[in-house]
């Protein structure tokens, strides 16, 4: 039986319909995203070019500077040591810090009893969840000079450092590590619950050992979620102000100056809008070329 040209166009029309139906939930978010992230960094950028000022004439009404702001930065011999500062910290203390931390504390739990691994969930866990203000206090209060890690080390004899001062990178990466290691510890016992035992066990039967098993049939397998793990550990790793701000301020004489830390004070604590926007202009284009690097992996990670 033939059908008319109307009801062809109706067979058309419908499943465009129901494709456009479904983009009715998502179009919330979206609006959302644009005004509360989009909006922003728009802003920052656009501010970026201007002499905007925290307090007097230029707060009121700023001026179009163009690259003004940017001919400074790339002459500031602060940023070179904030950007070296910057790679540090997100090579340290996330691709590797967390990342492999989180991994290998997730294929120990596997293996682990149940108890131990409450335990050890429970007390990995807690870091995550305190409130990040929090958890920076309590490094704070951990790495002092009369904090609890030199309570410790003198108490069996050893020396007693100014953490802070002498060590500051070391201290913040290894706080950030304390701090964030959980997300990576979930994402990965999530994906190695996804591992098929079958594939394992041949593996075994085949002589596999641990490690090999390990290296050769877990990790291929779970390619996704490393790929996945890394671009969000190490976009929320490019952000953190708040845990060296209060441990460190960046100091001293900026030994601990990330971008983020350098945005801030130019911003707010000497009152120059335009020139913190354009360093966190360049954050921003780091955390995307990061982004896409990631993006593209996780493409290429795919069967």
């Amino acid at each position: 039986m033939s059908t008319s040209p109307r009801q062809r166009a109706v067979s058309r029309v419908h499943p465009l319909l129901r494709r456009r139906a479904r983009l009715l939930p998502v179009i919330p978010a979206v609006l959302l995203l644009l005004v509360f992230l989009a909006g922003p960094v728009l802003w920052a950028f656009h501010a970026s070019f201007t002499n905007a000022a925290l307090t007097g004439r230029n707060a009121r009404s700023p001026g179009w500077v163009g690259l003004e702001n940017y001919q400074r930065l790339f002459t500031d011999p602060v940023l070179p040591l904030s950007l070296a500062l910057t790679v540090i910290f997100v090579a340290g203390s996330a691709i590797v810090g967390q990342n492999v931390l989180g991994l290998a504390i997730a294929v120990l739990m596997r293996r682990a009893r149940r108890p131990v691994t409450a335990v050890v969930g429970t007390a990995v866990v807690a870091a995550w969840v305190l409130p990040e203000i929090v958890a920076a206090f309590a490094a704070y209060a951990y790495f002092s000079r009369d904090g609890t890690l030199n309570q410790l080390l003198g108490s069996v004899g050893l020396g007693r450092p100014d953490w802070l001062y002498s060590f500051p990178m070391v201290a913040i990466m290894l706080a950030n590590i304390w701090r964030g290691t959980a997300f990576s510890m979930l994402v990965y016992r999530a994906a190695l619950d996804e591992v098929p035992g079958e594939v394992t066990e041949a593996a075994l039967m085949d002589g596999a050992g641990g490690w090999q098993r390990l290296a050769y049939v877990t990790l291929p397998m779970i390619r996704g979620s490393i790929a996945t793990n890394l671009m969000l550990i190490t976009l929320q790793t490019l952000a953190v102000f708040t845990l060296i701000w209060v441990m460190t301020a960046g100091g001293p004489a900026n030994a601990s100056t990330t971008l983020p830390v350098l945005a801030y004070q130019e911003a707010f604590k000497f009152g120059d809008i335009g020139y913190g926007t354009a360093v966190a202009s360049v954050l921003i284009l780091i955390g995307l070329v990061f982004g896409a690097a990631y993006v593209r992996l996780l493409r290429e990670s795919k069967p």
